[in-house]
């Protein structure tokens, strides 16, 4: 599980360092594998001036640009149409490692003409995909470290990365808020409220959700809400950069959206194109065995009997909790959109994906237990973050089969507890600690919250 440090500050209030964070998140159980700081490789790139930028002689694209830099006034070789006198850029000295070409700059000719170092896109440093040209930038002194500057001026590219070990015990923590509430239960600050208000729909829903009876016990609650009208696209530079950040690539708005809650609150989310779509209902089965699935990842499934599966009127649109069908995915041209929030059996789950060999952050995360009174918080705040982003109207939310009761309590033996931990814990702390945990006190009872399913 990977997160940044302020995406965990967007959710814990706290003042504590990011070795203070790391430090406690091991103490709680959340090995720490690795901490990831762009600032440091970062850092050996500098700021430059170019101070004049002719044709090469040689070359009718390149230019030969003369830079200042802290080491005085270089020469270097540019390729980039921007590269013109009087803008701030990003050098790389001779001897500085440039990650996104796998190179080390060394002193070359280039048609005949020395160079001493190289100007960065952002794609060459690894920040974004952005190589149209160098780097222009708005401010900055000559010879600073870029690392630096971008921590006062851009610090969203800068941010600290941190990758934990999650056993098969804690689904919560494999959502950011969820490693924030243990953080603020062990006293490393205050978690955040979340307030997700219910989005009233402008229209009725034209598509219809239900769940066979026989898959109820698999599929139990199905949440679904039409928006239309959307624009769908490349997210804006924040979300890419998040989703980047942990690893995974930024496909479009709908679906870094979706993605962005899968990480940020542990709910995996679906979204279908509605236009293709088949007829005006959606159902929840078991697969009867035999059917041929064709995926999101490219790939054709012959499923098995029982597995549980979305279908349209025409044919099979889900594997559920697994992975979208490619009929139905969305693209840049998607208008209308039928977002999905479901709770999955995680047993059924892992069964399915195993037999299939799929692995998804849906999977990983439904055949762990997600938390289950989400589901309707899940789908709000997907349609809030879509209509900011996207636009678009929405329908009122359609549901079929009700939350599963995961409701349990069990008496809390203080001494026992301190018995076992080997160590004096106050009663009124143990109990507190639990509360900041989301447990609900009453007497010497402790209610189980819903997001933890291995406390049993």
């Amino acid at each position: 599980m990977k997160f940044t440090f302020s995406w965990l500050k967007e959710h814990l209030d706290t003042t504590a360092s990011l070795d203070e964070v790391v430090y406690a998140l091991t103490d709680l159980g959340l090995e720490v594998e690795e901490v990831s700081d762009p600032i440091k490789k970062l850092n050996d790139f500098t700021i430059g001036k170019i101070l004049k930028a002719e044709k090469h002689p040689d070359a009718d694209k390149l230019r030969v640009c003369k830079v200042d830099t802290d080491h005085g006034e270089v020469q270097i070789i540019c390729g980039a149409p921007n590269a013109i006198e009087g803008i701030l850029v990003v050098v790389a000295k001779p001897g500085v490692y440039v990650p996104g070409i796998d190179t080390t700059i060394g002193v070359g000719k280039i048609r005949g003409i020395e160079s001493h170092g190289m100007m960065c896109s952002e794609r060459e440093m690894e920040l974004s995909d952005e190589h149209d040209g160098i780097i222009e930038l708005p401010s900055g002194d000559v010879g600073e470290p870029y690392g630096n500057w971008l921590l006062k001026n851009e610090s969203e590219k800068v941010d600290a990365v941190v990758e934990i070990a999650i056993t098969p015990n804690r689904p919560d923590a494999l959502g950011v808020r969820g490693i924030a509430r243990d953080l603020a239960a062990r006293g490393l600050g205050t978690l955040k409220p979340m307030e997700v208000r219910p989005i009233p729909g402008k229209f009725e829903c034209p598509i219809s959700v239900s769940i066979e009876p026989d898959t109820l016990v698999n599929a139990p609650v199905f949440y679904g809400r039409l928006i239309r009208g959307v624009k769908n696209g490349p997210s804006p530079k924040w979300l890419q950069n998040r989703l980047r950040a942990i690893g995974l690539r930024p496909i479009s708005t709908l679906v870094d959206i979706t993605n962005f809650f899968t990480y940020d609150t542990n709910r995996p989310l679906h979204v279908f194109d509605a236009d293709k779509l088949n007829g005006t209902s959606i159902r929840v089965h078991d697969a009867q065995g035999g059917e041929k699935f064709s995926a999101l990842d490219d790939k054709e499934y012959v499923l098995s009997k029982g597995m549980t599966v979305i279908s349209d009127s025409e044919g099979i649109e889900s594997l559920a909790g697994i992975m979208g069908g490619s009929a139905s995915g969305c693209t840049d041209t998607t208008e209308n959109v039928f977002i999905e929030a479901a709770y999955f059996n995680p047993i059924r789950t892992a069964y399915t994906g195993r037999e299939l060999k799929i692995n998804s952050d849906a999977r990983y995360r439904f055949e762990r237990g997600i938390d289950p009174e989400w589901t309707a918080f899940g789908i709000e705040a997907a349609t809030k973050m879509i209509i900011e982003l996207c636009g678009g109207e929405p329908s009122n939310v359609v549901q079929a089969g009700e939350i599963p009761n995961h409701g349990r309590a069990y008496k809390v033996d203080t001494a026992r507890i301190e018995s076992l931990v080997g160590m004096a814990i106050p009663p009124h702390k143990q109990l507190n600690i639990l509360e900041n945990l989301g447990f609900v006190i009453k007497g010497d009872t402790a209610s189980v919250p819903s997001w933890r399913p291995d406390i049993q």
